[in-house]
């Protein structure tokens, strides 16, 4: 018998072992992020439209965030602010090259030298996995495996950025697996199969890496324009965006069905939220305003946070928070400082989600934007617009009465913070990502020669002149 090769045999399986529990020890994080989803469209916060039993379950079995927000109530500053942990201003993507978000082929994306959730995870060893949506950027240098990511399977930019949108000169939408395109979106039927596939795929993800800490981000493509779920949901559903948001609500269910089979649930938490407020067809429940909008409407979100045994089951908590708080607090919970070269906005909310008594929200400020500007702070609970117009929010949360002529103090306090935040972003305003003859990742049919690549944006300009 050869003792040496056993010892040696032990030994790595030993290792192996010490190295595994040692990773089990962080949890798993999942954020699920759909697309314009509004505040009032799933049934734990208000809906009677949309059948959604499962996200019931998941708010039964963890924590309703009643006062979640985005910093941005458009698409890309939103995502680039849930990665960076930063106000869209800071990292320089609160708008597009030359539109409120980016289109195919612009020069801009988020920086590389940014550092996102995954790349953050990736220092503890998580194993990372986009499915879905991206939207920060199409060129190389800017696409998910560039940001983090070990795998992406999905779309690089909204789903109504295609040729079926007669509006914009779009080339076909490519369904992308890490850097190859893998096959383009030509018809309704296609968009129709584009949530399933990211849940199939973000599945797949979490069994291959069930013995591993793994970051699974899933950036729905629904409820976004154009709307047409599968088969099956659209079966029973009155309306396209009925059986989207039935057929979310169904693919969540399978997820956190997935982690319970796996018993990955007592180690991993679960984030639902949406990127910004309804758009049309959509709801946002008691409050004013919709996706694009300075009011609470744009801002704030429909947000479950899930983790059994750790998150107070049956639990709601109405203290601000948001997107920008996610990467401060996997950080914290994964055990990895935070970078000290930059200023992050976000703050660790753990305590606020584990449901410590007494515990209030980190922020004593919040900022909103609206076309790439500036547009509002909220104070506790009181909200300035720069228009001038004040609202208490707990008294009038549909933002109804202003009382801005009532309360002059508060006003001014406020108008100071706006004040305040506007010089120190500009003074340390990172710089966003810039490449030099940017292209469309796929030609635009029927163009020949390089017309074929022109960035959307290029093309639409150049017609107008």
């Amino acid at each position: 018998m050869n003792y040496s090769k056993l010892i040696l045999a032990f030994v790595v399986s030993f290792v192996t072992f010490f190295a595994r529990s040692q990773d089990r020890k962080v949890p798993n994080i999942v954020v699920i992020f759909i697309d314009d989803m509004g505040y009032g469209d799933i049934t734990p916060f208000g809906s009677t439209t949309n059948y959604t039993p499962n996200l019931v379950k998941m708010a039964k079995e963890g924590m309703k965030l009643t006062s979640f927000y985005v910093a941005s109530p458009v698409c890309t500053p939103s995502r680039a602010s849930l990665m960076t942990g930063c106000y869209p201003q800071r990292v320089g993507l609160n708008r597009g090259s030359d539109h409120i978000v980016l289109f195919p082929g612009d020069p801009h994306g988020l920086n590389p030298k940014e550092i996102t959730i995954a790349e953050l995870l990736k220092t503890k060893n998580y194993v990372t996995g986009c499915f879905g949506k991206w939207h920060l950027g199409d060129q190389p240098g800017f696409l998910p495996l560039d940001q983090g990511f070990d795998e992406f399977y999905g779309i690089p930019y909204s789903s109504d950025m295609w040729i079926g949108n007669k509006n914009w000169k779009f080339p076909d939408l490519p369904v992308m697996r890490g850097n190859t395109i893998e096959y383009l979106v030509e018809d309704m039927a296609g968009q129709a199969k584009l949530c399933s596939r990211f849940t199939e795929e973000a599945i797949s993800f979490i069994k291959r890496n069930k013995e591993k800490p793994f970051f699974c981000y899933i950036p729905q493509a629904f409820v976004h324009a154009p709307r047409m779920a599968s088969p099956e949901f659209m079966a029973n559903a009155k309306t396209a965006e009925e059986g989207q948001i039935e057929e979310i609500d169904w693919n969540v269910g399978q997820i956190l069905e997935t982690l319970k089979d796996l018993k990955l649930d007592k180690n991993t938490l679960v984030i639902f939220t949406s990127d910004n407020g309804p758009a049309g067809g959509l709801s946002a429940g008691p409050l004013r305003g919709r996706k694009a909008s300075v009011y609470e409407g744009g801002h704030r979100v429909p947000t479950i946070a899930w983790w059994p045994g750790r998150i107070p089951s049956e639990s709601e908590c109405d203290e601000l928070m948001g997107t920008i708080d996610l990467l401060p607090t996997f950080a914290g919970l994964a055990k990895i400082d935070l970078p000290n070269d930059r200023v992050i906005d976000g703050k660790d909310i753990w305590p606020l989600l584990a449901g410590r008594v007494g515990e209030k929200t980190p922020h004593d400020r919040f900022f909103y934007q609206q076309k790439g500007n500036l547009s509002a702070v909220r104070s506790g609970d009181w909200k300035l617009l720069t228009n001038g117009e004040l609202y208490n929010l707990k008294e009038d949360l549909a933002e109804s009465l202003n009382v801005a002529d009532e309360n002059p103090k508060i006003v001014e306090k406020l108008q100071r913070m706006l004040r305040d935040f506007g010089v120190e972003v500009s003074a340390n305003r990172r710089e966003v990502g810039i490449v030099k003859g940017s292209r469309t990742l796929v030609p635009r049919p029927g163009v020949v020669g390089e017309d074929a690549y022109l960035p959307t944006l290029v093309l639409m300009k150049r017609d107008k002149e």
